[in-house]
């Protein structure tokens, strides 16, 4: 498939925002818990939830610019909306501004300090307005991940994609770099969590690091169902295609494929695997030895370089059948 860069920003950057969140939701537990020192709502949630909605507003202008036409997002929006019962496209469309709006309620609970507790869990957890909010923008943010996921992972003659590791990679990367920000923010912010918050970065990135390398196995040793035998009825064992029918490029020579080679392929494989798993590990293990305020902010620049290289990645090793009549151009 032909990877489109305002797909590639909108799920990186809605990932990240929707991490972040469910990083600063987990760093809250633990507070109310006393099993981490309390931090400030306003310098440190509220600002928090405002970089995290920045993050999810600029996906969600990313995904008007995928539009043949952005000027009609306003006037034709609502017809997505209108398919949710079968399109999960439409319920990404309803779930990823009603988790903003989680986000900034969220942030501005925060801001104002609505912190006096409704109730107490087992005499131990005080549960506060803030503390409801962010559980149910926590569940909104799974919901937000599958919807996007599933956007890819239901289209069935895309084998590739058509996998549960779809799923688990989008809240896998999402987790992995919304939790290393986290760290990074609080670096930034002088918040003493950089080392609670850089070992589940690191926690999550283990698990996506297994993940996406079993999903790239499965993918080089996918059989395909179509064939160029299929594809033109033609059973005859020995079928070589010596033309695509076409005199230039066309649609669909441009939109369902990448048209780079195997070995540039390979250098971009290579390329995620070192700034998405192993440079953001080293470098977050390094600023807990060093105790460096800049090392978590570089950890999570360098992985979200490699996060746009393997969502990049994740496009083009999808082989649309259709490819099967445009292999050659003469």
């Amino acid at each position: 498939m032909h990877p489109a860069f305002s797909v590639i920003f909108l799920t990186t950057l809605i990932g990240a925002g929707q991490g972040l969140f469910m990083a600063l939701v987990t760093g809250q537990v633990y507070s109310l818990a006393n099993l981490l020192a309390p931090q400030d709502s306003v310098t440190f949630y509220a600002m928090g939830s405002f970089v995290a909605m920045v993050l999810l507003i600029l996906g969600l202008v990313a995904a008007v610019f995928h539009l043949g036409k952005p000027s009609y997002f306003l006037t034709r929006a609502w017809r997505g909306l209108t398919q949710w019962r079968t399109s999960w496209l439409s319920r990404e469309l309803i779930a990823l501004p009603a988790f903003i709006v989680l986000v900034l309620l969220y942030g501005g609970a925060h801001y104002v300090e609505m912190t006096e507790p409704l109730f107490v869990i087992q005499g131990q957890i005080p549960v506060d307005p803030t503390l409801l909010l962010g559980v149910i923008g926590s569940v909104l943010s799974l919901v937000l991940f599958v919807s996007t996921a599933m956007i890819y992972a239901s289209v069935r003659f895309l084998q590739e994609w058509h996998s549960p590791l779809t799923v688990v990679n989008f809240m896998l990367f999402g987790l992995v770099s919304g939790f290393t920000l986290a760290a990074a923010f609080s670096a930034w912010s002088g918040v003493q969590l950089v080392g609670f918050f850089g070992t589940w970065a690191v926690i999550f990135t283990v698990f996506a690091a297994i993940t996406r390398g079993f999903a790239v196995y499965r993918n080089g040793r996918i059989k395909h169902r179509s064939t160029l035998r299929s594809a033109i009825g033609v059973r005859h064992t020995t079928i070589r295609q010596k033309s695509m029918g076409f005199m230039g490029g066309s649609f669909n020579t441009r939109e369902f494929f990448h048209g780079r080679s195997d070995g540039t392929l390979g250098l971009i494989k290579w390329f995620f695997v070192a700034t998405v798993f192993l440079v953001p590990v080293a470098l977050l293990g390094a600023s807990n030895i060093l105790a460096s305020t800049y090392l978590p902010i570089l950890a999570f620049a360098v992985q979200y370089v490699g996060l746009l290289a393997e969502r990049w990645y994740f496009f083009a090793e999808a082989r649309h059948p259709q490819n099967l009549y445009y292999q050659s151009v003469a």
